[in-house]
């Protein structure tokens, strides 16, 4: 019996759908030694959702870059309305109806939102220059098409959170693809009425005919959106079924080819913390109307979370904390210590880490090696007259390597290679080195599979045990309370209400959370 619910989309039985527009038959890939995907079939049929599940490093990305032209098949073969096709990169793909929109935004910063939106289709006017006017009433047209109409659309993307820049993927390439749409992680940055909207966005493309491959580490979502899942394990497929068919816990059992337990459950410290020393200290923090008069405390071995919707200052509470901005008013202690206002050099000098939002733009430097990202670190602190010390520095990295069980080929791999739970695990390697007496962790498993998203709870556990303070951001309820000694809920800026003990469920969050949005 399915514990979920999936709309009423188009049925299939065993086998592909003879209605199907793109197809996978027994494709295989490998790159040197590793074999990402080995015989594995698939396809989509005109309005029809159908989730890839799996966690990373099953063969998701890669099938995917295979359907959008960036990688050919080593063996095997696509089908584009039951005939075999080559698409030998991802402007064929494009040409032939096929486009994506994935977890990491892809648009340009300094831009404006139209120019985003219609990159390389601008109207044009008088000798052949860009009608900007026209763009902006297309834009607009577009943005209210998909119920984003209070979206200015002259705006730089920059200008807005990384929620709303995800929906401007999802409209950009809605408006490109008329047939075939892959949408990998698209609701990873987005709070939950955000994700409403999406889920409407993707039903009237199905009802309009759009093929849609749907990639996503949220059960949830795949049960409200998507008729059929296939799940790939280790580059093959572990499972295909109508979702009204496979159970959740079938579904995970799938995935991670063994039950979960109860590994995603944090065991809460028998200990109260209330007699702890503080070790970190915000005073009436304020910064614009991002940061209103917060004051926080943290105490040693305490693992706080910061909750609240997308706008609320969640990520800029924490970017004051870290000095990456500096504060209007108030002031950061670290263990008594008073912080110098917007200065990182000095959060980090104290034994403060931060692990940002965006791994991609902020975190990871993608054309270095696992070595080198963690290195960056501790470079300073173990060389000597200028000469780095390579042989501790490589023991370091090995032993955090094997702690955080990072999947790679060897310290030497690029970063960009591994799946986006590995790179996160890197990146919490790369501020462990530096031996933090509190870490900030901005939405640390977003965008990141369910076996991963359990690691990650399990290190934050595992540093909470070992004396470390941590500050932990979620757009997931879920995450949160699982980790959670503490939450505090913020609302425009300002702190609007605290749980602590028993008061620690998904209930009492959504609860305040439900009282914010009121108010």
């Amino acid at each position: 019996m399915n514990d979920g619910q999936s709309p009423g989309l188009p049925e299939h039985g065993d086998g592909f759908s003879p209605v199907a527009v793109l197809q996978a038959v027994s494709v295989s890939k490998h790159f040197g030694q590793v074999q990402a995907l080995t015989d594995v079939s698939f396809d989509v049929a005109p309005g029809e959702v159908h989730a890839i599940a799996g966690q990373n490093g099953a063969g998701k990305s890669t099938l995917i870059k295979i359907l959008t032209g960036y990688y050919e098949p080593d063996r095997g073969t696509l089908r584009l309305d039951g005939q075999p096709v080559q698409l030998a990169s991802p402007r064929a793909a494009q040409h032939a109806g096929i486009s994506a929109m994935y977890q990491e935004v892809n648009l340009i910063p300094q831009r404006s939102i139209a120019a985003n939106l219609l990159l390389g289709r601008e109207p044009r006017g008088r000798l052949g220059l860009i009608d900007v006017r026209g763009m902006h009433r297309q834009a607009r047209d577009l943005m209210d098409r998909y119920g984003f109409g209070d979206i200015d659309v002259t705006a730089d993307v920059a200008s807005y959170p990384l929620g709303i820049q995800q929906m401007v993927a999802l409209v950009r390439s809605a408006v490109t693809s008329s047939r075939v749409l892959i949408m990998d992680e698209p609701t990873s940055a987005l709070n939950a009425a955000e994700v409403q909207t999406l889920s409407a966005v993707v039903r009237r493309l199905a009802d309009e005919g759009a093929a849609i491959v749907f990639v996503s580490h949220r059960l949830d979502e795949m049960y409200q959106l998507c008729s059929r899942v296939t799940v790939l394990r280790d580059g093959r497929v572990a499972e295909s079924s109508a979702m009204k068919d496979i159970s959740r816990s079938a579904l995970v059992a799938a995935m991670l080819g063994r039950e979960l337990l109860t590994v995603t459950e944090k065991a809460k410290a028998a200990v109260s913390h209330a007699s702890a020393d503080v070790v970190l200290a915000a005073r009436d923090l304020t910064r614009g109307v991002k940061v209103r008069d917060v004051s926080l405390a943290v105490r040693a071995g305490e693992v706080v979370g910061l909750g609240g919707l997308l706008g609320s200052g969640r990520t800029e509470t924490v970017e004051t904390i870290f000095g990456i901005e500096a504060a209007d008013a108030g002031h950061v202690e670290v263990a008594g210590r008073r912080l110098r206002a917007g200065s990182p050099r000095s959060a980090i000098a104290a034994g403060l880490a931060f692990l940002p939002e965006d791994r991609r733009t902020d975190g990871i430097i993608p054309n270095l090696s696992i070595w080198d990202n963690i290195a960056l670190s501790v470079m300073g602190r173990t060389s000597r007259l200028g000469v780095v010390d390579r042989r501790r520095i490589d023991t370091m990295v090995r032993e955090l390597m094997q702690r955080l069980s990072i999947r790679a080929y060897g310290p030497d791999q690029k970063i960009s290679e591994l799946s986006g739970g590995n790179q996160q695990k890197v990146l919490l390697a790369r501020w462990l080195a530096t031996n933090p007496k509190v870490i900030l962790l901005d939405d640390p498993t977003r965008g990141i599979d369910v076996g991963a998203k359990a690691e990650v709870e399990a290190i934050i556990a595992e540093l909470a045990t070992d004396g470390v303070s941590v500050i932990v951001i979620s757009s997931e309820i879920e995450v949160i309370v699982a980790v959670s000694d503490r939450i505090l809920v913020l609302d425009s800026g300002r702190l609007a209400g605290e749980l602590d003990g028993d008061a620690v469920d998904e209930s009492h969050v959504l609860a305040l959370l439900a009282g914010t949005e009121a108010s």
